[in-house]
């Protein structure tokens, strides 16, 4: 009976997993920071199976992580925080510079050339099923061009956790 229990939560807990968004993420970037910056952007590309909105992120290496756009409102380009970023089902949304960018606040040290960073990136699907992902970001230098391809395993899906 105990058997016959524990297989029918697994089988649950698999169904559940497997109805959650199932966003994948490519590319992702930091940019690298200079001696006594206090902040950055981590780019990426996501892309879901289902319609769902990337949420919110989170990182050890900063005490403040936020999900950020930047758009023009009168002439002026400016940057603000957003409760959430959309994903429409099967549709890759770019987080670049000068768009959509996750936000790295008072950094606890310098991101150099080359650092891994960790990122806890949460989505949510329109009935309100949620995962996280667990993503090492590349540092890469400011002066790197902003499409370069990420140098990380598997596409930069290495340390990833579903």
């Amino acid at each position: 009976m105990k058997r016959f229990k524990l297989s029918m939560f697994l089988s649950l807990t698999l169904a559940t997993f497997a109805a959650s968004a199932q966003v994948t993420v490519s590319e992702p970037w930091v940019r690298a920071t200079l001696p006594q910056q206090k902040a950055t952007g981590a780019f990426m590309k996501l892309q879901s199976a289902q319609d769902a909105k990337l949420i919110s992120a989170k990182s050890p290496a900063a005490g403040i992580v936020e999900v950020h756009e930047m758009a023009m409102e009168g002439g002026v380009m400016k940057m603000r925080a957003v409760d959430g970023l959309a994903l429409p089902m099967g549709k890759a949304v770019e987080l670049k510079p000068g768009g959509y960018h996750v936000m790295l606040m008072d950094l606890k040290s310098q991101v150099k050339d080359g650092d891994a960073v960790p990122l806890t990136l949460t989505f949510e699907t329109k009935d309100g099923k949620r995962q996280t992902l667990e993503v090492k970001a590349p540092a890469r230098n400011m002066n790197a061009p902003a499409h370069a391809p990420a140098h990380t395993p598997h596409g930069g899906h290495s340390g990833m956790k579903h």
